[in-house]
């Protein structure tokens, strides 16, 4: 099985339904997962691809631009022999994973679109406000198309600008691992929110120590 984020977590990093596509064509002994958890925010979905490859599946959840993380709902999208396995799979396990009020709260979701888009139209925003900002303060960053950002600044220490940043009750995501330590992840919030982070920011790095 090949599992790929689209886009990618924690950098933000979407590839196009292009190269998404060769992926799937080139391994057809394989399933080929995409995980759109983030597509709403800017990336293009692979659902098109279904009717023409048996090997792809395609999931999506309900937590991020459907704002429902508490209800732990998601889905998946594939040709009707391959959802015919996983449900043999399912209803040979644990049929029921999905309770009444998350699965009403799913249907009422659905059922409101237009709210999801207002929201994803929001948090875009929001990113490239943030992303404009950032950049006049001399930060460094991937072509996210999340809701979060992936920032390093050249002259300042990743882990120094987490502590810095949580001292002062601002909470990013910090990776003490190889190629990852430089970077913050920054979720993005209300306009409100990204300002008061934009602002510490700036104050920390005017302070001095890296």
């Amino acid at each position: 099985m090949v599992v790929i984020a689209n886009p990618n977590a924690p950098t933000g990093i979407a590839l196009s339904l292009s190269q998404v596509e060769e992926i799937v064509k080139n391994n057809p002994e394989n399933v080929v997962v995409i995980d759109e958890a983030y597509v709403d925010f800017g990336a293009e979905s692979a659902l098109s691809l279904i009717p023409k490859y048996e090997n792809l599946l395609v999931t999506q959840t309900f937590s991020k631009s459907r704002s429902m993380a508490g209800a732990r709902l998601g889905f998946g999208a594939a040709n009707a022999a391959l959802i015919q396995d996983m449900n043999t799979v399912k209803y040979s396990t644990n049929p029921y994973n999905i309770n009444r009020m998350t699965m009403a709260a799913g249907l009422g979701v659905l059922e409101d679109e237009e709210y999801t888009r207002k929201n994803c139209r929001t948090v875009s925003e929001n990113r490239e406000y943030t992303k404009f900002e950032l950049e006049k303060l001399g930060f460094e960053m991937t072509k996210s198309l999340a809701n979060f950002i992936f920032i390093r600044h050249p002259d300042f220490d990743g882990k120094y600008l987490y502590e810095q940043l949580k001292a002062r009750g601002v909470l990013v995501r910090h990776f003490n691992k190889p190629r990852l330590s430089e970077y913050l992840r920054v979720t993005i919030g209300s306009r409100d929110e990204m300002d008061a982070f934009l602002k510490t920011l700036s104050d920390i790095i005017g302070g001095g120590n890296k």
